[in-house]
């Protein structure tokens, strides 16, 4: 396919006007009233729901050229908006609209010295740029939290997702110019030139945070080139480790959910790890109920005898994100070798501990570093939507600032206020 040629600095030319409309407007949505930003963002779902035809229409080019260039399954599932799931997502617009304000509640106060009042306050952290791949919902979940928290966002989706994307903004942006907000506080990268990127991320005059929300090698991308702040949202290499004292039916309904509910998502597990004094008894019934739901098992020598219809895994299965129905099962003396795989091999995302034993489970829950930990429960619910969010930017395995599902909260920094009556140093 053939381009017509272009501007020798068109793609710096983007970036510049991209730039130059960001801050002014995320200015003003900082000063605008909670109730503004509520209405502009209701009016925003108001003009999704009424071009719900073209959005479908645009999403249909996408699944049309994904299939063509023979995506595999797992990502075509991602960038399906179909009428149920492009409720969905206006249904959590609407969700994240009546959200509480975060912008200036008061974190801290205290009075310092000579009787000085201090006050610590959120306030908005200004433009975020917001850099993702696949899913076309990002376009509107991260535009919502952005302008919620008082942000300005300039998104950059992939190529896959290129008419999804375009849609949604259209329609997002004529949303917010009918409650009288500025549009340019969502802005949607148009060239899809990977050499943008840089450029983009040169710019830490003009935006303030990056967040990356896709694949290793994005990830990975963005934060070698990036002058910008990065929030990493990286691979989901998510486990659930059965204990020795496991309700054996507790923990196969929870595998089976984790890995087969939605294998392409980052909160899907990919690693299965067993203790070795019910390896003989779980293993086989694992094997049986996960072999019928088509998951193929890669598992360690252990595990392969055990199993024997499972393949050897290598060196490279216990950190792959497979994004697909296949899972690495691993067995492990005890829990001292189980919270040492998971933190050697996982990402520090999600992983579970399946356990009747209280003290071994809050052994793993102080032990595994990820960002989120579960004791009995599906790693499935690391979900900004699930945590009451409403939606979230990314699940950040960061350590600072933020971490775990990413909603409004995360989107702030903070400021001191002190008044005073006239006290000097």
């Amino acid at each position: 396919m053939t381009h017509p040629a272009r501007h020798p600095d068109a793609l710096g030319d983007h970036v510049a006007d991209l730039c130059a409309r960001a801050r002014p407007a995320a200015r003003i949505v900082a000063n605008l009233t909670s109730e503004q930003r509520r209405d502009a963002l209701c009016a925003a779902a108001d003009a999704l729901a009424a071009a719900r035809a073209d959005i479908q229409a645009a999403n249909a080019k996408d699944l049309a050229q994904a299939r063509t260039d023979g995506l595999a399954a797992p990502m075509v599932e991602r960038l399906r908006l179909d009428g149920d799931r492009l409720a969905g997502v206006i249904s959590d617009l609407r969700a994240v609209a009546v959200l509480p304000d975060p912008v200036g509640e008061v974190l801290e106060e205290r009075v310092i010295a000579q009787g000085v009042k201090a006050q610590k306050l959120a306030t908005p952290i200004g433009v975020v740029a917001v850099i993702f791949e696949s899913r076309p919902n990002v376009t509107v979940d991260a535009a919502a939290l952005c302008l919620r928290s008082g942000n300005a966002c300039i998104l950059r989706g992939g190529k896959e997702a290129v008419h999804s994307n375009r849609a949604l903004a259209v329609a997002f942006r004529a949303g917010l110019e009918n409650a009288g907000f500025p549009a340019d506080a969502v802005q949607l990268v148009q060239d899809q030139d990977r050499a943008l990127i840089p450029r983009l991320l040169s710019r830490d005059d003009a935006i303030d945070l990056v967040v990356p929300r896709g694949g290793e090698a994005l990830i990975r991308a963005v934060v070698e080139c990036s002058r910008v702040p990065v929030v990493k949202h990286d691979k989901g290499v998510c486990s659930v480790y059965v204990h020795e004292q496991a309700d054996p039916l507790m923990a196969m309904e929870i595998i089976v959910n984790a890995k087969c509910q939605r294998p392409g998502v980052c909160n899907a597990i990919e690693n299965v790890v067993i203790d070795r004094a019910i390896a003989p008894t779980f293993l086989p019934l694992l094997a049986k109920t996960l072999t019928s739901k088509g998951v193929e098992i890669r598992g360690d020598a252990e595990t392969c005898r055990l199993i024997p219809e499972a393949v050897a895994a290598t060196e490279a299965d216990w950190s792959a994100e497979y994004l697909a129905l296949i899972v690495a099962v691993k067995v492990v003396p005890d829990l001292t070798e189980a919270i040492a795989f998971t933190n050697h091999y996982g990402s520090h995302h999600s992983d579970a501990i399946i356990s009747d034993d209280q003290a071994a489970a809050n052994r793993y829950l102080k032990e595994v570093d990820s960002a989120c930990v579960y004791h009995n429960a599906s790693t499935r619910f690391t979900d900004g939507g699930q945590f009451g969010f409403g939606a979230e930017v990314g699940i950040s395995t960061n350590r600072l600032h933020a971490r775990g599902p990413m909603g409004i909260r995360e989107l702030c920094t903070y400021k001191w206020v002190l008044r005073g009556t006239g006290q000097i140093r």
